[in-house]
């Protein structure tokens, strides 16, 4: 919730604040009548006024969440976030790249990472159980057009040799 209680010299009162797509939203309502502080079902009335209006605003963060999260993001150089292509070191020294998934899972509701090897599956198949596991905490539907865009989105051979010869 949020909804705080503010009490200083310049205001008593209620504020609800929420940030939604990068806009923060926030009111102020005053318990504060003729001068003199609110009590009883005066303040009881304007606190469930204010309650209300973080109960509307949640409903539109929560729509607005939904909907940036099955949606395809992508960093300034047209890679997916939170898929990355790197190079892991094994416990033998070796470098083995890998695709890296870490994310808000809308399932577990906390951080999940994993990895998945190119080297055991390929390339392309490394790639696709990626997108899947990124799409199964996201919850991206696998006949949406996101999910194709998501397969689109694989690092070409082209990129997976560049990232060799960058562990030398």
């Amino acid at each position: 919730m949020s909804v705080e209680l503010l009490d200083n010299d310049r205001f008593f009162g209620l504020r609800v604040r929420r940030q939604i797509d990068g806009k923060t939203y926030q009111e102020y309502f005053s318990l504060k009548a003729d001068g003199k502080r609110m009590t009883g079902k005066a303040r009881a009335a304007v606190k469930a006024q204010a309650e209300a209006r973080d109960e509307e605003l949640s409903g539109i963060q929560s729509r607005s969440r939904d909907n940036a999260a099955k949606a395809l993001q992508l960093d300034t150089s047209g890679r997916v976030k939170g898929i990355l292509f790197r190079l892991k070191r094994e416990k033998s020294g070796t470098w083995t790249p890998v695709f890296q998934i870490g994310l808000m899972s809308r399932i577990r509701d906390k951080v999940v990472n994993t990895t998945v090897s190119v080297n055991r599956f390929g390339l392309e198949d490394a790639w696709v159980r990626a997108v899947e596991f990124y799409c199964e905490h996201k919850g991206i539907d696998k006949r949406s057009r996101t999910y194709k865009e998501l397969l689109a989105h694989q690092p070409s051979k082209r990129e997976l040799n560049a990232l060799l010869r960058s562990a030398g």
